[in-house]
């Protein structure tokens, strides 16, 4: 198991790495670079329409992806999406910007964002089923959180590399090529990532499968149709609270308030750091008090602290800043370390990897793919508190709410008991 978790760590990391790395370059750089005619505001909302491309692109991953993973096995599709993600992830750091090859440039954004999102939708349902398949009842909460410590370490990572390069790059350096570095450096992770996971098993639960979904999404939605709605739902605040700290507030920051670079960029990846590391503990928790009761609380915690998070925000002091982010990212935590045993718990094994990685990224659709874009509306139409902000994250945290209050508990009811839930 932990040879496992570490593979499944890594991989995640890597290819959110990918997928984080151009959120960054969003907020602070292809607007600019891109979008040359528009106005900043307007030239930040266009970049971040190319970052919530990766997020619709998700789904759809997640159904190809899946469908491989259910007929084909959980491990192929860790190889295949993290080749997909690396790939157009360089890609990206070559496109020629708008002032080369005009209305051409953010086109090919927009198409390689695309793909982005398309292997990192089928990445996370291979990389949490391995964990999830291979792990004892007892501990399955904690062994599949370490793929989801793998977005914060990415997360890190791309920052860690943009801060680095914007300390040590003047401003013209930075817009004129330092901005690539980071995308062309996921050529060289994702050859890593490759390595680690060439020596994975497959999972015993597929190889135990008799008789494998023809069409895995078909059933899916014919059968589970209202689990794919509740958990996207539910997992919608989850993506709203990581967004809006780590891409939002970070362009809001810099543009808005007149914070430097890479104080945002400190205080935002304190609190990333600070996350990643409670991961396991809040999984711990999760195998012994239930998935579900931690979904409700973090949940609730998102609501009564997106107002605060929001007024320490626009103070622009480093501290209070840091200690809103921080209060997000534990709520977000609470829910999302269990959120990789919950969701494969939910299905029969048969259309799990399906199942499991459709509601996962829609989830994504909702609560990342347009939190940046409304975050940015509603804070151009406020004063110095985006109050705005603070009420569009509540009500999507009152939602994710709702819908966890409707799903079962899956949590084993005693010690190596089979924890398949029933279908549906």
């Amino acid at each position: 198991m932990p040879r496992l978790a570490a593979a499944s760590l890594a991989g995640t990391a890597i290819e959110f790495y990918d997928f984080f790395v151009y959120g960054t370059a969003a907020a602070l750089i292809l607007g600019p670079l891109f979008f040359p005619t528009f106005s900043p505001v307007a030239g930040t909302l266009a970049a971040f329409a190319t970052f919530g491309v990766g997020f619709v692109a998700r789904p759809l991953g997640s159904v190809l992806f899946g469908h491989i993973g259910d007929r084909r096995g959980r491990r192929p599709v860790l190889v295949a999406s993290l080749l997909l993600t690396g790939a157009s992830t360089v890609a990206v750091g070559c496109v020629p910007t708008y002032d080369s090859i005009g209305v051409a440039a953010p086109l090919l954004l927009l198409v390689l964002r695309f793909l982005q999102g398309l292997g990192l939708g089928g990445e996370w349902g291979g990389a949490v089923l391995l964990a999830v398949e291979h792990a004892p009842a007892e501990r399955r909460a904690l062994w599949s959180s370490f793929p989801q410590v793998g977005p914060a370490l990415g997360f890190l990572l791309a920052n860690g590399v943009v801060l680095g390069l914007s300390s040590t790059l003047t401003e013209a350096q930075f817009a004129a090529w330092g901005w690539r570095v980071p995308f062309w450096a996921a050529g060289v992770l994702a050859v890593a990532g490759l390595w680690l996971r060439s020596s994975l098993t497959e999972s015993p639960s597929f190889l135990q499968i008799d008789d494998h979904a023809r069409v895995p999404l078909a059933e899916v939605v014919r059968n589970h149709w209202r689990l794919l709605l509740l958990t996207g739902g539910g997992l919608a605040i989850g993506y709203a609270i990581f967004y809006a700290v780590t891409t939002w507030s970070l362009a809001y920051g810099t543009e808005q308030l007149g914070v430097s670079r890479s104080v945002m960029l400190t205080c935002i990846m304190g609190a990333v750091l600070v996350k990643g590391a409670l991961t396991p503990l809040a999984a711990l928790l999760g195998d012994r008090y239930g998935r579900r009761p931690l979904c409700l609380a973090g949940c609730a915690a998102a609501a009564l602290w997106m107002f605060p998070m929001v007024a320490l925000l626009a103070t622009g002091a480093p501290l209070p800043m840091f200690l809103g982010f921080l209060g997000a990212m534990l709520a977000f935590i609470t829910m999302f370390a269990v959120i990789a045993a919950y969701l494969p718990e939910l299905y029969e094994p048969r259309v799990r990897c399906t199942g499991a990685a459709v509601g996962y990224n829609l989830g994504g659709v909702v609560g990342g793919a347009l939190t940046p874009i409304v975050a940015t509306a509603l804070a151009e139409q406020g004063g110095r508190v985006p109050w705005g902000v603070a009420a569009y994250l509540t009500a999507i945290a009152l939602l994710s709410l709702g819908c966890f209050a409707l799903l079962p508990e899956t949590r084993p009811v005693r010690v190596g008991a089979a924890a398949e839930a029933p279908a549906g």
